[in-house]
């Protein structure tokens, strides 16, 4: 490379090299060649910018080694006295202190994948429907009330899941279920029993609902991204609609759907108190799927303010940690996830 003479005072470059440092560095120097006064407070600046952007990323950690910390610390007397018996067992008697996490962490993961089950066939027909075929003068309104169910808190979730949609499943659906599926050799177990309206069942659709306009803002999102010359080099070739979302717009959003469906497995499985007010809240782990149950959030959500003494307080905490562990899984999981994907996409290129 040919290298040019600089100014005094200022830093050689090579030429044709197209450092953006470089030139930065030379800008810089320039200014401190007109104005050192000026360029000393610009460093200042940008030293007491990087400092807060360093600071403000070390408080996330900060905070995420805190709660951890925190949980870990309530939690050991409850994993010292029952050890790895605690997982295991179903028992949850407050009276002779005998406590187990088995049904609580059954029915978290439960509720949340038959609401994923339920959510994303609907929000992903909600998605397609917005970016392809949906005429311009519906898609505003539509994608304006999806947005809005996500800011509905989500207790009146719970009241509206109690008083309409409970008695709705207990009259109509859950006789069908019984009648029809009830007597199947494998499936029946889980839709056996009495109707009681509130249940495990009845949590996941409520879950469902809360979710699906997480996902389905996610993968509309994710769509409008896809290039119109994609889509219409497959229109182009001869392609259906259908064709053209099957192999053109899923494959390059398969990402950001992925994403979108976590985003929605980790709002559910932390949800509260809308999954409080319909699953009945009974610690056993039932074959069917409308018998009562709970979950990690709603016992704790349940039993906190009640919590007489110091092992049952800390068998609450470490419900909250096995909490915090599966969600953390979770996400961790999704990340491998998408990074095995990325990879692929690019060693496919």
């Amino acid at each position: 490379m040919l290298e040019r003479a600089a100014a005094p005072g200022t830093r050689r470059r090579r030429v044709g090299s197209g450092n953006e440092r470089d030139r930065l560095s030379s800008a810089v120097n320039t200014v401190e060649a007109i104005d050192p006064r000026h360029a000393a407070a610009q460093r200042l600046r940008e030293r007491a910018f990087r400092a807060a952007t360093f600071a403000a990323a070390m408080l996330v950690l900060l905070l995420l080694g805190g709660v951890a910390i925190a949980l870990l610390l309530g939690s050991w007397p409850a994993f010292r006295h029952f050890r790895l018996a605690f997982l295991t067992r179903e028992i949850w008697n407050p009276v002779t202190d005998q406590f187990g996490a088995l049904a609580p962490v059954y029915g978290t993961l439960v509720t949340s994948l038959l609401a994923l089950l339920l959510a994303i066939p609907v929000s992903f027909g909600i998605a397609i429907f917005l970016t392809e075929l949906a005429p311009s003068w519906l898609k505003r309104p539509v994608g304006v009330a999806i947005e809005l169910l996500a800011a509905v808190p989500s207790i009146i979730y719970g009241i509206w899941g109690l008083f309409v949609l409970a008695p709705i499943l207990q009259r109509h659906v859950q006789p069908w279920l019984i009648e029809w599926l009830g007597p199947l050799p494998l499936v029946g177990r889980l839709f056996q029993g009495p109707p009681f309206g509130i249940g495990v069942l009845s949590a996941s659709f409520v879950l469902a609902i809360m979710v699906i306009p997480f996902i389905s803002a996610v993968m509309r999102d994710v769509f409008e991204t896809v290039p119109d010359v994609l889509k219409e080099s497959g229109y182009g070739l001869g392609a259906t609609t259908w064709e053209v979302i099957w192999q053109v717009v899923v494959p390059y959003a398969r990402t950001g759907i992925i994403g979108g469906v976590m985003l929605g497995l980790g709002r559910a499985l932390g949800e509260t108190m809308a999954v409080t007010f319909v699953i009945g809240n009974a610690h056993r782990i039932g074959s069917s799927l409308l018998a009562p149950g709970t979950t990690i959030s709603a016992t704790i959500a349940n039993e906190f303010t009640e919590a007489v003494g110091d092992l049952y307080t800390s068998s609450l905490v470490a419900l909250g940690a096995l909490l915090f562990v599966i969600t953390f899984a979770v996400i961790a999981a999704a990340r491998y996830m998408l990074m095995r994907l990325e990879r692929r996409a690019l060693s496919s290129l």
